[in-house]
């Protein structure tokens, strides 16, 4: 087994870094304060081929692999866990669920466009009355002369506001439950497709999330994402995918927090010595290292199966599980290790700990991710 990155993923990870503490990091607190869509620094981030990070060089992808995408979300998590969210969103799931389900007329015609940053995705499940439960869908699709009609609304879409394609789950065989689920590709300026609320969150801030709302949506059947009553199974595809990368911002996120935190305990003095040099902080350190480490071997070895081909439902879960619960252990302290200062603005632990939360909520929460890990295992 071969645990270090090839140089090439060693330069991707500092390409990244660069364009991360350049581009982002002056302007992190800016944009959260007053929740900035920072929208000129995604479109050089697609410039760098991040927004098409896993996607072949035909669709315009840089034909990367899920451990180097980790990387890229890692890295960018690491300074703005925002940032980090907004690229996750746009290729694990919107992107992503068109390459995957797509047929070659909607790859070439969306792809192209999404991989570069030239449009911005946005990927639409969850409604007020089916996040956990998925299934519990009540946005309806109807089949009407040639056409597909969609009424109802999404809620916690990522990118939302900000998206020129949407790709959206609606009910179209209320009796075949899970199977009765379809996705749809949906262009903003659709007649009877709009955004609605923007949310005010505690963390996250200048990721956008919103809602996506549909009144006598009127699609051609060309708008129709893979085969009608497989949208709902081929979103738990796309989500084993996705949960690798919030693991990954989760790892990056626990990154920065921790070495804010080890940067700080070298400078804070408290009875004349600097507190690194009292043995509570350094046990702090060691126990928030070592999780992070714990963390992004799962995420590795998910990212390596993935890339593999193999199927990652269980360690997808188990990697986002890890890593998001250990990330939020890991800013805990890391504000801890602040005192007081961890309680203020001006020092970055205090966003840290704000935006953590959500990685335990995002794409299936701690609880959802331990259920889908005992079914796997009561499979086995």
């Amino acid at each position: 087994m071969d645990f270090e990155l090839t140089q090439e993923q060693v330069q991707l990870r500092k390409m990244v870094r660069d364009f991360a503490e350049r581009e982002l990091g002056p302007h992190v607190l800016e944009w959260d304060e007053a929740q900035t869509f920072p929208l000129e620094a995604v479109k050089k981030a697609g410039e760098l081929g991040l927004l098409g990070a896993i996607f072949p060089e035909e669709y315009g992808g840089s034909d990367l692999g899920y451990i180097d995408y980790s990387v890229i979300i890692e890295e960018l998590a690491r300074v703005d866990p925002s940032f980090a969210l907004i690229v996750a969103a746009h290729n694990s799931l919107c992107s992503n669920h068109i390459y995957l389900a797509g047929t070659e007329d909607q790859k070439q015609k969306y792809l192209s466009k999404l991989t570069t940053g030239e449009w911005i995705g946005c990927w639409s499940l969850t409604e007020p009355e089916a996040g956990s439960d998925a299934g519990g869908t009540r946005t309806t699709a109807v089949h009407r002369s040639g056409a597909w009609v969609l009424n109802g609304g999404k809620t916690f879409t990522t990118n939302a506001h900000h998206a020129q394609v949407c790709v959206a789950m609606a009910l179209t065989d209320r009796a075949a439950s899970h199977h009765g689920v379809s996705a749809f590709i949906l262009e903003s300026g659709t007649p009877g497709f709009r955004v609605g609320k923007k949310e005010n969150k505690l963390g996250m801030r200048s990721s956008d999330t919103g809602e996506v709302l549909f009144s006598d949506c009127a699609l051609p059947e060309s708008q129709l994402l893979g085969k009608p009553g497989e949208g709902f199974v081929d979103s738990l595809r796309i989500l084993d995918g996705g949960r690798i990368s919030i693991a990954a911002l989760s790892v990056g996120l626990a990154q920065g927090a921790y070495e804010a935190a080890l940067h700080y305990s070298k400078q804070r003095k408290q009875f004349g010595r600097f507190i690194s040099e009292f043995q509570a902080i350094q046990h702090k350190l060691a126990d928030m290292a070592t999780s992070i480490e714990a963390s992004r071997l799962l995420v590795y070895r998910a990212g390596a199966m993935k890339d593999a081909g193999l199927r990652v439902t269980k360690e997808s879960s188990m990697a986002k599980l890890f890593a998001s619960e250990a990330a939020v252990k890991v800013a805990d302290e890391a504000v801890q290790i602040h005192g007081g200062y961890g309680f203020i603005k001006d020092y970055p632990v205090e966003k840290f700990y704000r935006d953590v939360k959500l990685c335990t909520i995002g794409e299936g929460t701690s609880e959802i991710q331990r259920l889908v890990i005992a079914r796997q295992l009561l499979k086995d």
